[in-house]
């Protein structure tokens, strides 16, 4: 049984690589974590891969490290600076096939103390970031009728996750304008997906425990995740799959006992009292200086 499940991975992962092989694929905030793991599966599948990023020194050391087609800032709250380095990637690099809008940040602490930079820098990137990127992006995919564009999300936008306030709410921006785009291009040759993540093993999650019974994810499952979806697109993934099925079976069970259940699981102090301040303290120092 091993031994068939294991050509039944190979078989699939061909498949996906004569699919996704010679795609043009851009990766915001890609010198790091989910990002920078996308950007090495597919290039190892035979995408010709362009990251952007807005912590240069990174983004060039990720890039050169790899042997990327492009890499350089991008900052995505900045139209000149998406646009231009969208422009830049289709003179050398060739029209783009699939547009990944990952960047985004999680600072975490209850909301009456988050300062009010903060709350606008976390809309001004994982939204106005997303929302900019498409726009930018599905410009460029009409006229010639096809290209994917695909926003990661999060779990936590399907639910509200105490010392997430304004984070959830980013993220269930991203998937509400992500659904809302599938439908109003249906048709068009330019297909939208949202990948809702749960706590990852990066920077981003550093200090954080997570739920009770639920293990965090690692960058390459992600990765792995959305190198099916350019594969065969579809609306949505949810990656761990087990996280993913509690996320909308909790969403089913009526509200006092969902929120019991998340409390029993932890996850009302996962991001608050239970955070190690220490260990995310260089996370968010630099989220916050973005």
């Amino acid at each position: 049984m091993r031994a068939h499940g294991g050509h039944q991975e190979l078989r699939k992962s061909n498949t996906d690589g004569a699919k996704v092989r010679g795609k043009v694929v851009v990766i915001t905030g890609g010198a790091r974590g989910i990002g920078l793991a996308t950007a090495t599966a597919l290039q190892a599948l035979g995408a010709k891969i362009a990251i952007g990023d807005i912590d240069e020194t990174t983004v060039k050391e990720s890039g050169t490290a790899r042997d990327f087609e492009l890499y350089g800032r991008l900052d995505v709250t900045d139209p000149s600076s998406f646009e231009s380095f969208l422009d830049e990637v289709e003179r050398t690099v060739g029209p783009i096939d699939v547009l990944i809008n990952n960047a985004g940040i999680m600072p975490t602490g209850r909301f009456a103390d988050e300062p009010d930079q903060i709350t606008r820098r976390i809309l001004d990137i994982n939204v106005y970031g997303v929302i900019l990127g498409s726009k930018l992006g599905l410009v460029r995919m009409l006229a010639r009728k096809r290209g994917h564009i695909i926003n990661i999300a999060s779990l936590a936008g399907e639910t509200h996750i105490p010392g997430l306030a304004t984070y959830n709410a980013s993220k269930h921006a991203v998937l509400g304008f992500t659904d809302t785009l599938r439908e109003e291009y249906r048709g068009s040759g330019v297909a939208f997906s949202s990948v809702l993540p749960t706590l990852t093993n990066t920077e981003l999650g550093s200090g954080v425990s997570g739920p009770k019974l639920l293990r965090p994810a690692e960058p390459e499952e992600i990765a792995d995740a959305i190198v099916a979806l350019i594969a065969e697109p579809k609306s949505k993934v949810r990656v761990t799959a087990v996280a993913g099925f509690l996320s909308q079976l909790v969403n089913l069970l009526p509200e006092p006992v969902a929120d019991g259940l998340a409390r029993a699981l932890g996850s009302s102090n996962a991001f608050l009292d239970d955070v190690d301040v220490a260990k995310r303290k260089a996370y968010e120092d630099r989220a916050r200086s973005l």
